[in-house]
């Protein structure tokens, strides 16, 4: 495993060189034949990301995105993380609709979360035990340390196996659909993007803490991924610094 850290003065710079590095890793990912695949998170900080990624020039055509984690609301609701990659990415950028793959929310959570099993194992022409390798992944982390939709205490945090599921969030009272653990670990390259002062004790005791991902389930791939990338700004590195 390998991890680099890049801190910036604010949210906003930190936004673009996260998109800019998702760019060059999709470039270098085009070089070669057939399609590439990137998981994207919603959330403030990566919303800032995704018009700086929509104004770099890329072969959109063979580039495939999924979502790290949607909530179960409808794709018009203002928290559709498909909504927001879709207004602040896709349409900008022109990338073809066909190519950006959705969770059905208009589905109960967990037949939602089936059907976009299935999609995931058709797009990667899995077997049934098979996990998805996504080309990169980005991530963000929440106070809580929470990423994806692994919040900490849940069960699914030790499933080695699952590609997708249906969690709820006590918390915020509230389903979501979210890619597991096993693929989040399986990504050739993850691109954590962290901002604000609110995370500063989350990010510390995720990459210098003790391993306790029930806790930190940031930890998870902090610790296990193959290759990481921490885009932060100042604040949230301010303990670290």
């Amino acid at each position: 495993m390998s991890t680099h850290r890049h801190i910036y003065p604010d949210a906003h710079e930190a936004a673009g060189g996260c998109a800019k590095h998702l760019a060059n890793y999709l470039e270098e990912a085009l070089s070669g034949e057939g399609e590439v695949s990137i998981a994207l998170s919603g959330g403030s900080t990566p919303k800032l990301m995704l018009p700086e990624l929509a104004e770099i020039k890329l072969d959109w055509n063979r580039v495939h995105i999924f979502l790290v984690d949607e909530r179960a609301v409808p794709i018009t609701d203002p928290d559709s993380n498909y909504r927001m990659i879709e207004e602040a990415f896709a349409k900008p950028a022109h990338f073809p609709h066909r190519n950006l793959h959705r969770v059905h929310t208009e589905l109960r959570p967990d037949v939602a979360a089936k059907r976009y099993v299935d999609e995931i194992r058709e797009f990667f022409q899995l077997d049934r035990d098979g996990i998805p390798h996504f080309d990169v992944i980005q991530l963000g982390m929440g106070p809580d340390a929470h990423t994806a939709s692994l919040f900490p205490g849940e069960p699914l945090i030790d499933d080695r196996d699952g590609i997708a599921a249906a969690v709820y969030s006590d918390s915020r009272r509230q389903w979501r659909i979210t890619l597991l653990p096993a693929v989040l670990l399986a990504a050739h390259h993850t691109a954590f993007l962290v901002s604000g002062a609110d995370k500063a004790e989350a990010l510390h005791m995720v990459t210098r803490g003790e391993y306790d991902p029930h806790k930190y389930p940031a930890q998870i791939v902090s610790h296990h991924g193959r290759k990481i990338s921490w885009f932060l700004d100042e604040a949230a590195a301010g303990l670290d610094a």
